[in-house]
């Protein structure tokens, strides 16, 4: 399984990844709206096996309203409402400083979520929103998670076949496609005309027929 801390605001989401021994596997800040839900479903598909399913992905935020929430429910994904003054506690009660920071306010979600959801609820995507746009979601969460392992495959197979190459991966997305061919190998008029001096064969032209 994988755990989720969603540490929200208005405009943007602080999140961290961890695994099932606490270990951070990524964290990232991510836009508010669809190009943010697709960050974090590409996010969460780099670490998640092929055939695992999305209530495998526990999330831990301090809201249970909004079309974010809405969102991460109807991709099925198992979220879970927090609230704030838990945070603060679990936070104090862990932290040497107690400071308050978002990326500290995700990770302390993760944490929470992974060791002792059992204590808080679970969001339940039964508002007639949820339901309508349920199938969308799911479809769209499968589609970045598809599209991040062939990514992940075309690397690796790349970095095999080009073990000395720039190290770059090749960039993901529609811009990637739009890359200029490698043209094939062509000859200057100067090659031609030096091969044709050295006796490489020439293509046959059709004589003109002299009139009798």
């Amino acid at each position: 399984m994988l755990f989720v801390g969603d540490d929200w605001a208005e405009e943007h989401h602080d999140v961290e990844l961890q695994d099932e021994t606490g270990r951070r596997l990524g964290k990232a800040r991510m836009e508010e709206g669809v190009a943010g839900i697709a960050k974090l479903h590409e996010l969460i598909g780099r670490h998640v096996t092929e055939d695992a399913a999305a209530d495998q992905v526990v999330i831990g935020i301090e809201t249970d309203r909004g079309p974010w929430v809405q969102a991460l429910i109807a991709a099925g994904y198992q979220v879970y409402a927090v609230n704030p003054l838990s945070v603060a506690r679990y936070r104090e009660r862990h932290s040497v400083s107690g400071a308050k920071s978002d990326a500290a306010d995700a990770r302390t979600l993760a944490d929470m979520v992974r060791t002792d959801r059992h204590q808080h609820r679970v969001i339940a995507g039964d508002t007639p929103q949820g339901e309508a746009i349920k199938v969308v979601a799911r479809a769209h969460k499968t589609l970045v998670w598809e599209r991040t392992r062939h990514v992940q495959r075309l690397r690796h197979a790349l970095r095999e076949y080009f073990p000395r190459g720039s190290g770059r991966p090749p960039t993901a997305g529609p811009a990637a496609l739009n890359q200029p061919a490698v043209p094939g190998p062509h000859r200057h008029p100067r090659q031609i005309t030096s091969a044709h001096h050295h006796g490489e064969p020439q293509p046959c032209r059709p004589q003109r027929s002299r009139p009798v």
